[in-house]
């Protein structure tokens, strides 16, 4: 795996690339849960907490969208 990431995108074959994907999305899913326990933490602050969400919703974001780019390949 790490050689496939280390990689120039576009030497690495459809294989390398759905590797790389699905270990891109593995790691947006920790950081979720990361984030979510920061949540949980109930800081009180309004604005860290905006913006957790905010980030949260990014993370999101971006798996369901590098997912579709694994089912694509």
């Amino acid at each position: 795996m790490r050689n496939a990431v280390s990689q120039i995108p576009r030497l690495r074959s459809a294989s390398e690339r759905r590797q790389v994907l699905r270990t891109a999305i593995r790691q947006l899913e920790r950081a979720d849960v990361y984030l979510a326990a920061v949540v949980h933490m109930e800081i009180t602050d309004w604005e860290a907490g905006r913006s957790l969400r905010r980030i949260r919703g990014d993370v999101e974001q971006l798996r369901r969208h590098l997912s579709g780019l694994r089912i694509d390949s």
